[in-house]
């Protein structure tokens, strides 16, 4: 067993115009001041990162370390949530999605898809260039829009859609091996891979690739109603990154899962800040740590009720009291008898 590493916050739903979240000291130091031992830099925003700088200088990867180490914090990883959502976009999403991407490719999906994935590409370099050993994104979704269908999907249009799906993702999954980094991919709704079934099918196509593995964020497992302990179970062996985010679940005689297109403060299903939901983090720091996980324990803040400066503030301490220092030693070592193996064999009755 190995201890978790954190507290860590994702810089993302933090970054704003106004200081100090408007560029990397600043940011780096609030976070600092907050308690959080890491960061989590989202590569699309330039006023924290340049990615293609990062991809092709070490030096400036260098110094983008320095200015996390001054302020007391590491960098964890790297996320390029909205590049990967852009390497599959169902046709259906794309005015909606196009907002992702560069102005140069807006409006034509082709370029915009090239795009997407020559981020990815830049993402895996950056990574190795800052020593990192773990990135997360998203799948983007080409089956997404045929979940819960009416009429019956036809006969193969999920098979094709994960088969393309595959083909897109097979060449940066590549990348990243080349790079020696492992490409986490969010468990999501919205995206083709949303649940243990969907990830084993993409990482069947991909012929079980090694680089192929998967961020655990329990909150988007509770609202789904799927068992979020269990999936530690299954697949821990895959489990590579932690997002540290709470939700609940509150349906009633009229709304459920869905929740009836209602904003995110009317939902049954809805994100809350940490120790505000009912996800139970005991069993999740417990199981991890059982299983081996020492990557970082990642605060993703997502919040409907409470303002983002007081979830920051809380998520530290709340996620520090879950870090379980394992044991260096048995409990019961004070009891232990010392034989030899030859007195086992006799206890066994061996000759």
């Amino acid at each position: 067993m190995r201890t978790i590493k954190g507290p860590a916050i994702f810089l993302a739903q933090f970054a704003a115009d106004t200081a100090p979240h408007n560029n990397l000291p600043e940011i780096a130091s609030w976070a600092a001041g907050h308690g959080y031992k890491g960061v989590q830099i989202p590569s699309w925003d330039a006023r924290l990162f340049d990615l293609e700088r990062a991809a092709e200088s070490k030096t400036y990867c260098d110094e983008v370390k320095g200015i996390l180490a001054s302020a007391g914090v590491a960098l964890t990883e790297l996320s390029t949530h909205l590049q990967g959502q852009l390497v599959a976009v169902h046709p259906a999403y794309d005015l909606a999605f196009d907002g992702f991407a560069v102005p140069e490719v807006r409006n034509n999906p082709a370029a915009r898809q090239e795009w997407a994935v020559r981020q990815m590409m830049l993402a895996a370099r950056a990574s190795r260039n800052l020593g990192l050993t773990a990135h997360v994104t998203f799948s983007g979704g080409l089956a997404w829009p045929f979940v819960y269908p009416w009429p019956q999907r036809p006969a193969g249009l999920v098979e094709t859609a994960f088969d393309e799906l595959a083909r897109r993702w097979q060449p940066i999954l590549d990348a990243f091996d080349e790079a020696g980094v492992d490409l986490c991919y969010e468990i999501h709704p919205g995206e083709d891979l949303h649940d243990g079934v969907t990830f084993e099918i993409f990482l069947e196509r991909t012929g079980n690739h090694p680089r192929c593995n998967i961020l655990y964020d329990p909150s988007h497992f509770l609202l789904q109603q799927l068992d979020y302990l269990d999936f530690i179970d299954i697949y821990h062996q895959r489990i590579r990154m932690f997002h540290v985010k709470d939700a609940e679940f509150n349906p009633t005689g009229r709304q459920g899962v869905y929740s009836g297109f209602q904003p995110w403060a009317q939902r049954a299903g809805r994100f809350r800040s940490l120790g505000d939901g009912q996800v139970d983090f005991g069993a999740i720091f417990s199981k991890l740590s059982q299983y081996g996980f020492d990557g970082w324990a990642v605060l993703e803040w997502e919040c409907c009720i409470k303002d983002s400066e007081q979830g920051a503030a809380e998520g530290a301490p709340f996620i520090a009291d879950h870090i379980i220092r394992v044991a260096s030693r048995a409990f019961d070592d004070f009891a232990a008898s010392g034989v030899d193996q030859a007195t086992n064999r006799k206890l066994l009755g061996i000759a």
